[in-house]
């Protein structure tokens, strides 16, 4: 199983309101970038909103991001759209046989490594900006 699409929604969200930031940047008119229906933009554009990660008004078309570019981080949007909740990015079988060596020993066993492995994942989303995104976006598109 993958982390939610919401994550990787979350960033075309914002990467696109801030290239489009000149424009409007409807759920009709992300909507067609993401390549889905309005109202799943709507449903995470208010997950961001809750974040306060953009600023949408009710009845008027549009977002723009409620912080600068550099103090957006991937670790905010991630958190921002509930992909997982702390520490449970990794999910560990429940009921092993505790007659077994194994079964008695092995959740005790694999919980310190999950939770180092999703700090870590962590760790990296807190270090790339949607600024970066946006930049390495425009990159590519000059390059074409």
């Amino acid at each position: 199983m993958s982390i939610s699409s919401r994550f990787s929604v979350g960033i075309h969200i914002l990467t696109l309101i801030e290239i489009n930031k000149d424009g409007v940047s409807s759920s009709e008119y992300i909507a067609r970038s993401v390549n889905t229906n309005p109202a799943m933009i709507r449903k995470i554009m208010g997950m961001l909103k809750k974040a306060g990660l953009i600023n949408v008004q009710p009845g008027i078309a549009g977002a723009e991001l409620a912080r600068d570019l550099p103090d957006i981080t991937l670790l905010d949007v991630y958190k921002a759209v509930n992909v997982v909740k702390d520490n449970e990015l990794f999910s560990i079988h429940e009921n092993p046989n505790p007659d077994c060596t194994v079964g008695k020993n092995i959740q005790k066993t694999i919980e310190p490594l999950f939770f180092t492995a999703q700090h870590a994942m962590e760790k990296v989303l807190e270090n790339v900006t949607i600024e970066d995104v946006v930049k390495d976006v425009m990159e590519k598109e000059t390059k074409r």
